[in-house]
């Protein structure tokens, strides 16, 4: 399996629903690593980890979960294992909420 990483912003009603949780249930149902966690202006940042298809499944298994409350989700190719602020490789050895 070729791992890549993608990086998702969730914007609309996704804070205070369970947002996190359930990603994190989806994400882990696919074995992804990464995070997920709430932002300052209201929206929703995940990171994920895994095969395109896992990682594409996962992101539409969270989009039906939550129609009614995502307007957009922005979805961004970065490299896999993203380097940290210091310069170090940031290893994900499993999907969990931040803060």
């Amino acid at each position: 399996m070729d791992k890549i990483a993608k990086h998702i912003i969730f914007t609309g009603q996704v804070q205070g629903v369970g947002f996190r949780f359930t990603a994190q249930r989806i994400a882990n149902r696919y074995q992804l690593t990464g995070f997920v966690r709430n932002l300052y202006d209201g929206t929703v940042e995940m990171l994920a980890q895994g095969s395109e298809q896992e990682i594409d499944d996962c992101i539409n298994d969270i989009k039906n979960s939550f129609a009614g409350y995502i307007r957009e989700t922005i979805i961004n190719e970065i490299p896999a294992d993203p380097m940290d602020s210091a310069g170090s490789p940031q290893e994900y050895k499993d999907f969990r909420i931040t803060f």
